[in-house]
């Protein structure tokens, strides 16, 4: 699979052949939704919380007497059963939804969905973006050239930007940009790739991509 190669005046200098062992992968969509899940759920927090019968104010008066009233017996009104009594067995705060993934599926699963994007046409690659004025006005600017020249990048409302080690200037530049998401290859992660419609990824990302990691 190709993918344009643009330069910081958004003219386009070539087309790069991406690496196959990332960007050219068996594509299982199952294995994709069970990771997505599991990135969800790790985001999930725990605010449902409960008072139980310690816990509820008020009185430790006995409802009635123990015997002579021909009724159950009850020691407090802040037994379960009352009303404005405590749950019993509610939430206590302290429910865990974190799941386990591990590095080679989070990897597998990274590949599968660049393969998605390359396949669908979706990836450009800016040969370099250290001379790029750590502007908003002159990041915009380049977005509109690109825009222009691509039409799955103008129609696209959600870009993920990607870059090797996320520099100081594109970040400064795109970071108050409506759409774009900054990422770098330790941030990169499925869900965050999920989210986007199109990337624009940095020429030393791909390569660094491509490369063997522990």
């Amino acid at each position: 699979m190709k993918a344009p190669i643009y330069n910081l005046k958004a003219e386009t200098t070539g087309d790069m052949i991406l690496p196959k062992m990332v960007f050219d992968v068996t594509v299982n969509d199952a294995l994709i939704a069970t990771t997505l899940r599991i990135y969800q759920s790790n985001l999930r927090s725990s605010h449902a919380k409960v008072k139980d019968r310690g816990e509820v104010g008020g009185t430790t008066k006995k409802m009635w007497a123990q015997k002579g009233t021909g009724r159950a017996r009850h020691g407090s009104a802040k037994a379960p059963q009352f009303i404005g009594g405590g749950v019993a067995q509610g939430p206590q705060g302290n429910q865990t939804f974190k799941l386990k993934l591990n590095k080679k599926i989070k990897k597998i699963v990274t590949s599968q969905i660049l393969t998605k994007f390359a396949g669908n046409k979706a990836i450009i690659i800016i040969d370099e973006f250290k001379d790029l004025a750590a502007k908003t006005k002159a990041a915009q600017s380049f977005i509109n050239k690109l825009e222009i020249d691509n039409k799955s990048l103008s129609t696209s409302k959600k870009v993920g930007l990607i870059t090797s080690d996320g520099p100081d200037n594109v970040t400064r530049a795109f970071r108050n940009i409506p759409g774009i998401k900054l990422m770098s290859l330790k941030s990169l992660n499925p869900l965050n790739l999920s989210n986007q419609n199109f990337l624009i990824m940095s020429l030393s990302a791909v390569t660094d991509l491509a490369k063997p990691h522990e």
